[in-house]
C-alpha cells in the first residue's frame, strides 16, 4: 500500500502518460485541494482534480478515463476513447463505473479479462461490512480508505505563548519596544496561547478474541501516527509491548509487518488489568497518558480479575483527558455489556464506540480530532448507553474528573 500522497502523485504520472499537461505545481494544488475536502468521498476528489490537472477542454476526456481507472482499480493499461469501437465516452465511463450502456458497449467491454472495479455504491457498502467478512479485494480497499483517515487528537490550549493582536498584555516585548524607539511611548504588544492537538494513545488488544479486528484497529492507529508523530501505540495480551517505532513506517502494511514481530503475545490470552497497570505505572503516570486522549480497543473480556481492570480504568480516567473504549461488538443484534471486565470498565470510559467496520473507524477518527459533538458521541436511549449507565449507577458514581491540561 502506497502513501495517500505518493498515490495523488502516482495519479498525475497517470494523466500525463496519457497526455494530460499534468505539471507538478498542478499536482501540488491537487493534493493541498484534496487534503481540505473529505479524500473519501469520490466527487470531491474528482472536482478537486478536474478544476486543477486540466488545463483544456480536451483533456477531460482523457482526465475521466484516468480518473475512473484511478479510483475503481481497473487496469491501469486505459484504452483512450476511439480504440474501443462504438463507444462514446460517457459509454466508456459508464461501463467503468458499474453503470448502464447500451447493448454495444456491452459487448464490447464483456470480455473475461476485464477487471473488476468496485462502483461508488459498493463503496459506500464497504462502509458498513464487517471487517472479518470481507474478501481480500475489499479488504485491501478498506485498508486504503482506512490510510486516508485524519485523526489528529482535538484542540487544546498550549502552555507557550506567541505574540496576538488580542489577549494579554506582553510587558516586555512592548517594553523592548519602547527601547528601540529611544524611549518613546510605542503600541501595546500582546500574547495569547497557541492552539495544538491533544496527544493521542492507542492501547489496543491483540489476544486470540481480537485476531478479526486486531489488522484494522493498528491501522487506525497508524494513520494517526502519520498525522502527529508524538501519538504513543501500544498493545496488549498477556504483556504490554510499546510499537510506536514499529508503526512509524511510512508504508502501512510494512509498519504492520514490524509490529507483528515486536509483539510476542498476538492471538494470545487476555489480562488488560495488568497491561493496564502496567503502562499507568511505566508510562501514563509518567506523563504519556496526562492530558492525553486515550483510545482502548478491545472486547472487554478478561482473564484476570476484573477488580485490578476497574481500579485501572479509573486511575487511567484521573491521568487522561477523556477514555474512549472501541469495542468490535458493540453493533451486534442484543449486544449488552455483560462480561466482567466491560461492567468495571464502562463507569470510568467517556465514550463506547463500535469497531467493526470502515464507518465506525470514521466515526472514531472524527470522535479523535474533535469534531463530532459530546452530545452525540453516546445517545442516551441506546441499549448499550443504557446497560452502561446501569453499571455505573450500580458503582455509585461516574467517571471522575479528569486531567485537561
Amino acid at each position: 500500500m502506497t502513501d495517500p500522497v505518493e498515490d495523488l502523485v502516482a495519479f498525475g504520472r497517470r494523466l500525463r502518460a496519457a497526455g494530460v499537461p499534468a505539471s507538478p505545481d498542478r499536482i501540488q494544488a491537487f493534493a493541498s485541494a484534496v487534503a481540505m475536502l473529505d479524500p473519501l468521498v469520490t466527487e470531491d476528489v474528482y472536482w478537486a482534480g478536474r478544476l486543477t490537472l486540466c488545463a483544456d477542454p480536451d483533456d477531460i476526456a482523457r482526465f475521466d478515463l484516468v480518473f475512473t481507472s484511478w479510483v475503481y482499480g481497473h487496469d491501469p493499461r486505459y484504452r483512450l476513447v476511439g480504440e474501443v469501437a462504438g463507444t462514446t465516452r460517457r459509454d466508456r465511463v459508464l461501463a467503468d463505473v458499474g453503470g448502464e450502456t447500451d447493448d454495444k458497449s456491452d459487448e464490447a467491454g464483456s470480455g473475461d479479462d476485464r477487471p473488476i472495479g468496485l462502483a461508488a455504491s459498493d463503496v459506500e457498502l464497504l462502509r458498513h461490512r464487517d471487517y472479518p467478512q470481507l474478501s481480500s479485494a475489499e479488504r485491501a480497499e478498506v485498508r486504503r480508505l482506512i490510510a486516508l483517515l485524519d485523526p489528529v487528537g482535538p484542540p487544546r490550549a498550549s502552555r507557550r505563548y506567541h505574540p496576538a493582536r488580542r489577549g494579554l498584555l506582553d510587558a516586555h516585548r512592548t517594553v523592548r519596544a519602547m527601547l528601540a524607539r529611544g524611549g518613546e511611548p510605542a503600541g501595546l504588544r500582546r500574547r495569547a496561547r497557541g492552539i495544538k492537538p491533544r496527544r493521542l494513545v492507542f492501547l489496543v488488544d491483540v489476544s486470540g478474541s481480537m485476531t478479526a479486528y486486531s489488522d484494522a484497529l493498528l491501522r487506525v492507529a497508524h494513520a494517526a501516527v502519520r498525522r502527529r508523530p508524538s501519538t504513543e501505540v501500544f498493545t496488549m495480551g498477556t504483556r504490554l509491548t510499546r510499537v510506536t517505532r514499529e508503526l512509524r513506517y511510512r508504508d502501512p502494511d510494512h509498519a504492520l509487518v514490524a509490529a507483528g514481530r515486536a509483539v510476542p503475545d498476538w492471538s494470545g490470552g487476555t489480562r488488560l488489568g495488568e497491561q493496564l497497570k502496567a503502562f499507568c505505572d511505566r508510562w501514563g503516570q509518567r506523563g504519556t497518558a496526562r492530558g492525553a486522549l486515550v483510545v482502548l480497543a478491545s472486547d472487554g473480556w478478561e482473564r484476570g480479575d476484573a477488580g485490578v481492570l476497574g481500579a485501572q480504568m479509573a486511575r487511567l480516567r484521573r491521568l487522561a483527558h477523556r477514555v474512549v473504549w472501541v469495542n468490535p461488538h458493540v453493533a451486534k443484534p442484543g449486544f449488552a455489556p455483560a462480561t466482567a471486565g466491560l461492567r468495571a470498565a464502562l463507569p470510568h470510559v467517556d465514550d463506547f464506540l463500535a469497531g467493526h467496520d470502515l464507518a465506525a473507524y470514521e466515526q472514531l477518527a472524527k470522535v479523535l480530532s474533535g469534531t463530532v459533538p459530546q452530545a452525540t458521541r453516546k445517545p442516551l436511549d441506546s441499549p448499550v448507553a443504557q446497560g452502561a449507565d446501569r453499571v455505573a449507577g450500580a458503582s455509585g458514581g461516574g467517571a471522575g474528573g479528569g486531567n485537561d491540561a
